[in-house]
């Protein structure tokens, strides 16, 4: 599958890129992990927007990568999320790894995210710490985790 990346702040981005992001962040928040959540939360004006389309136009993958004092004081990482068909490619990596560049040139900021339990091990092997006891986030079980360097 050929994949075109963009990485695009709030006002650069048209009716068609929020429209497959939406879509894709429903399709597995939502109903595949069963979580009726508020998912369009003012955060998106704040952030900017990292996502993969394939040739026809479908959003694959997608996060936002959340502007100091918005979520917490440093940067942080959200909505990550990639469509059920890609499980097992590396496309959730490689998501990631794209991320981690854009803070390398923002010369290591400290980065939090809230990520599911589950995929902390995931987050670790991209330089993240847990820094909190696991609670329940839309109940769904999250640890706070934090990484002071980018690797």
């Amino acid at each position: 599958m050929k994949l075109t990346w963009r990485l695009k702040d709030w006002n650069e981005l048209d009716k068609e890129d929020l429209y497959e992001m939406l879509a894709l962040r429903i399709k597995v928040f939502v109903i595949e992990q069963n979580c009726p959540y508020q998912d369009v939360d003012g955060k998106d004006k704040k952030s900017m927007h990292l996502f993969a389309k394939d040739e026809s136009g479908a959003c694959m993958a997608c996060l936002r990568l959340v502007k100091p004092g918005v979520s917490y004081e440093e940067w942080s990482i959200g909505r990550v999320v990639t469509d059920p068909t890609t499980r097992g490619t590396g496309l959730g990596k490689e998501l990631m790894k794209r991320a981690m560049v854009f803070f390398v040139e923002k010369e290591n900021p400290p980065v939090r995210i809230s990520a599911q339990s589950h995929l902390q091990k995931f987050y670790e092997d991209f330089g993240f710490e847990r820094v909190s006891e696991e609670y329940l986030e839309d109940d769904i079980p999250h640890v706070e985790m934090v990484t002071k360097s980018i690797r």
